[in-house]
């Protein structure tokens, strides 16, 4: 018996022991994670992709521009008292005038402090602004950039964090005050609470009460599964005993505060308090009232059942019981929480869970995964500063949605049963000044393709390649001969030899039309005169001069390119077209400004790069062609649809009519539009019916609210009337007078032969010109409209 109770004994002991060692074991193992957590990040942040700010200025309109839009989705707040808020903005109700505080934000280059601003105002349109703290006049206002979208990993989370620092006392107190009265108090573990909550749930027959600490939630929510047992409920309270034996109270409350769930917006889960005020409130943390403040500390028991979006009175009911928490409890006054029940609950505009602008963003995606990698953008909380404008985005978006739409209406043929085969349209608009791509579409649906066809495709642009001949022809080069506008050109059959070949270009439809000035060449897209002027000009000049513009593609020294036949990119077409609208300046494409850490340091910046590559008078020249193409060429279907601001473009159709094309600018805005199939099938219609309608429909939406500019005439251009037909000074007798650019010196000098020698006299350029009188034609639309 003693034998037997000894070895009984024994057994328990070691048994005993070994508990205890498998005890210890996990509780360091379970150590070791919490201080691997605590150490190392423990969140994925997402990168933020920004939108360009919103620049205001004197003469906008700024409902059109789309200004209150805008405050909005940035959780600006409309007050009827006079501003106090980061935030708030309130209209004079005479109209005269509108007073806004501004968030604070920090851009790459500077900070934005807050400034409390006023707006004049004539009705809709912006006469000035002042700054109401120094009285002086401030000439340009930058709204904070647009949160576009989030770049994540695995889990579809935003999350902002902060120093404990930088949580008000007020939202901590409440906190403190809905989920843990006694944090400062236990050890991990609130075994009064434990007791209160079993006595609670025994008394129920079933769990209305929970015990657990602001520790012990940050164990569950931070390293362990979401399993509900036995097991896990015993290592959570482990884990949180160590946490309090490790680190201290201010420690964990601030993992905490940036850990918890509070809410839901869309596919993203909202994590944490400066992200829940954010998202809740448009403020940041600093900015919130107590009432705000308790409302989020309310939403951490069940925060999509207490959400103000889904249900404002149950949210208010939860931000008042905690209220009179914090009274009870000692952290606020009866008086302050009186004053805080009162308060209005005042949100910002739900916002939108949609990715804007997906090609776009995958463009940046793409740029940055191959210096950053893929881990790092979705883990590391950068902040990616980008040029995209949301309006002009949305303009972009729709013009493509509906322009296609119409095309299938009005074109059965082209009508598709597959979504991958369905027609397509890419669009991109830059501002040519600078290089920002500004609205980007990729094609008609991002869930069914992601393939980008600005960027991504090349197509054959056919006629929109003809003005880097024409500027090649007009640009003088080593003091040699160079062409003028007025010259002309034998527009008839011929054939070009070349390394023992032969081609022979030919017009649309087979129509000739003798012999033609440069400008009527341009404006009736016509091809033989086309290749004349580029066999004149030579091959090499014209690949050289594309280049220039920004074209990267190899170009091959064949005659038929000049007529569109190697395939570009969208982009470097909308490249080249920059460059005339700015003048002769190539800014390169760029989509971002600048890469920023999370911890503010600019890990990357873009700056504005330029190259003078076309003199502005001769890129001035070509403009004042294309002019012509959109009033009186195959383009004039832009002014016909109401578009007539002073614009430049050509539209473009390839030989076999699969590809349709537009390419125009502003002196401001460039856009490319192209429609065609993936898969190369037989468009049948020329750019001017189905792109020209597409950049239109943009250009109307783009240009809408901003005061319309000018083409300036540079230095070095003459500007004289002249005959159309002979290109000679016009006189009185002549029945169509344009006026026409020239280099200086290389104006007509002689009146026209045609009709008579009298002259007209000389008029300035800025003045405007009396109609001119049109011939009538027995056909209200020429033939070659249609191209």
């Amino acid at each position: 018996m003693r034998r037997a109770r000894r070895v009984l004994i024994t057994i328990a002991v070691a048994a005993f022991l070994l508990a205890g060692a498998c005890l210890v074991r996990e509780w360091f193992a379970l150590g070791r994670v919490v201080e691997e957590k605590f150490h190392r990040r423990p969140w994925a942040l997402p990168s933020r992709v920004y939108s360009a700010p919103l620049v205001v200025y004197a003469g906008l309109d700024l409902k059109e521009i789309g200004f209150f839009e805008r405050l909005a989705r940035l959780g600006y707040r409309r007050v009827a008292a006079p501003v106090r808020f980061r935030g708030d903005y309130r209209l004079d109700p005479s109209g005269l005038w509108l007073d806004i505080v501004l968030h604070e934000f920090s851009y790459p280059t500077h900070a934005e402090v807050g400034r409390r601003l006023r707006l004049f105002l004539d009705g809709r349109l912006l006469r000035g602004i002042r700054d109401l703290a120094t009285g002086e006049e401030v000439f340009t206002l930058e709204i904070e950039p647009e949160i576009v979208t989030s770049i994540h990993g695995e889990t579809w989370e935003e999350r902002g964090v902060v120093g404990l620092g930088e949580v008000p006392p007020t939202l901590i107190a409440a906190v403190i005050a809905a989920e843990d009265s006694r944090f400062f108090q236990h050890h991990g573990i609130d075994w009064l609470a434990v007791a209160r909550a079993t006595w609670r749930n025994l008394a129920a027959g079933r769990i209305v009460q929970g015990g657990s600490t602001l520790t012990q939630q940050l164990m569950k929510n931070f390293y362990l599964t979401r399993e509900r047992t036995i097991g896990r409920k015993l290592r959570e309270a482990a884990m949180a005993l160590f946490a309090e034996l490790k680190y201290s109270k201010q420690e964990i409350l601030e993992n905490y505060l940036n850990e918890i769930y509070l809410g839901q917006n869309g596919a993203q889960g909202i994590f944490g308090v400066a992200e829940a005020a954010r998202f809740y409130f448009g403020k940041k943390l600093a900015d919130l009232t107590l009432g705000e403040a308790a409302l989020i500390g309310g939403l951490i028991r069940a925060p999509n059942l207490y959400s103000p979006f889904r249900d404002p009175s149950r949210a208010l009911a939860r931000r008042n019981f905690v209220l009179r928490r914090m009274v009870e409890e000692e952290l606020a006054s009866a008086e302050e929480a009186a004053v805080a029940e009162d308060e209005p609950l005042v949100l910002r505009d739900a916002p939108a869970g949609t990715n804007d602008a997906p090609y776009f963003v995958d463009l940046v995606r793409r740029e940055l995964e191959e210096r950053f990698g893929g881990k790092t953008l979705a883990e590391e909380g950068l902040r990616l500063f980008t040029t995209l404008d949301p309006r002009l985005q949305r303009a972009a978006e729709e013009a493509v949605k509906e322009g296609l739409a119409e095309l299938e209406r009005d074109y059965p043929v082209l009508r598709r049963e597959s979504p991958e085969q369905r027609l397509q349209a890419c669009l991109v608009a830059l501002r040519p000044a600078t290089g920002e791509i500004v609205a980007l579409v990729g094609g008609r649906d991002y869930r069914i393709s992601q393939f980008d066809r600005v960027t991504q495709s090349r197509r054959q642009p056919g006629s929109v390649f003809k003005p880097i001949i024409y500027l090649a022809a007009l640009e003088e080069v080593q003091g040699g001969p160079h062409l003028l506008p007025t010259s002309r050109v034998r527009d008839e059959p011929f054939s070009w030899h070349y390394d023992g070949k032969e081609w022979r270009p030919a017009n649309y439809g087979e129509h000739y039309w003798g012999e033609v000035t440069l400008r009527r060449a341009l404006q009736m897209s016509l091809n033989a005169a086309t290749a004349r002027i580029a066999r004149q000009v030579g091959i090499q000049r014209v690949v050289e001069t594309a280049h220039r513009l920004g074209i990267n593609t190899p170009l091959p020294s064949y005659p038929s390119i000049v007529l569109g036949s190697v395939e570009l990119a969208p982009l470097e077409v909308a490249s080249a077209y920059s460059v005339l609208a700015a003048g002769g300046v190539l800014a390169p494409p760029r989509g971002l400004t600048a890469v920023v850490s999370a911890d503010g340091t600019v890990l990357e910046g873009h700056p504005l790069t330029i190259h003078n590559v076309v003199s502005p008078q001769v890129a001035y020249l070509v403009t004042n062609l294309l002019s012509g193409v959109l009033d009186h060429g195959t383009g004039r279907g832009v002014r016909e649809r109401g578009f007539m601001r002073p614009a430049a473009g050509k539209t473009g159709t390839t030989n076999d009519y699969n590809d349709a094309w537009f390419a125009g600018y502003t002196p401001d805005l460039a856009a490319v539009v192209w429609v065609g199939f993936d898969h190369h099938d037989h468009l049948g219609l020329t750019g001017a019916q189905a792109a020209l309608p597409i950049w239109t429909a943009f250009m109307l939406r783009a240009t809408r609210g901003t005061p319309p500019a000018r083409f300036q005439k540079p230095p070095g251009v003459t500007t004289v009337r002249i005959d159309p037909e002979s290109g000679a000074l016009a006189t009185p007798r002549c029945p169509s007078v344009i006026e026409e650019a020239f280099l200086a010196g290389d104006e007509p000098k002689e009146p026209c032969p045609l009709h008579g020698e009298r002259l007209w006299e000389r008029v300035p350029a800025e003045v405007p010109s009396p109609p001119p009188k049109r011939r009538e034609r027995a056909k209200a639309k020429p033939w070659w409209f249609i191209f």
